[in-house]
């Protein structure tokens, strides 16, 4: 490459890019990303898609620079080629993305499973909260009781309490539970 006073010619920055100098990709992409962005932009008409496609277009050129023939065209040419391409694609990706969303939206069966799958994860939310109200140990010892399966007796070894602690604390915790969760199940169903 030239000098630093110098600025290189395009044809010079693609015969650096070629030898793989990563100050030729910069002088590239400064030279044309403006050009890039704006046919991206007027492609597919979206800003953030037009960003993502000028990064994969000099991305592109850097992984494709051994394919570089100056004599076939100009650095502008090369890259608004690759820039096509990549609207073509995104285009294409954005066709699959649409039809794949109106498939599922017109399947019964994954709305069942989103519904089925959206009251699980709730109940789930709820009972943590409803555990994390209890406080410790008591939250601990129905985690253990009812999660991992634990008896009484093996509670009371893992956390080193009493027996009877173990139990009035799993009696206790269930009551409490029982009373801040029968108001959720009475309030989902009036609606």
């Amino acid at each position: 490459m030239p000098s630093d006073d110098q600025v290189p010619s395009p044809e010079e920055l693609l015969l650096a890019l070629r030898r793989g100098e990563h100050e030729a990709l910069a002088g590239l992409y400064r030279r044309y990303a403006s050009l890039v962005h704006t046919l991206a932009l007027r492609g597919v008409g979206d800003h953030h898609e037009a960003e993502e496609i000028t990064q994969r277009v000099f991305v592109g050129a850097w992984r494709g620079r051994h394919t570089i023939d100056p004599g076939r065209g100009s650095a502008g040419a090369w890259l608004v080629g690759i820039t096509r391409n990549a609207i073509v694609d995104q285009l294409a990706q954005r066709a699959r993305s649409t039809r794949n969303l109106r498939a599922v939206s017109n399947d019964p069966l994954p709305q069942t499973r989103t519904v089925a799958l959206d009251a699980h994860v709730t109940d789930r939310v709820l009972l943590a909260h409803a555990l994390a109200e209890l406080g410790e140990p008591r939250a601990s010892v129905l985690r253990l009781a009812f999660a991992d399966d634990l008896t009484h007796e093996q509670i009371a070894r893992n956390l080193g309490l009493p027996l009877g602690t173990v139990k009035s604390h799993v009696r206790r915790g269930l009551l409490r539970l029982r009373d801040s969760l029968e108001g959720v199940g009475r309030d989902a169903s009036e609606r």
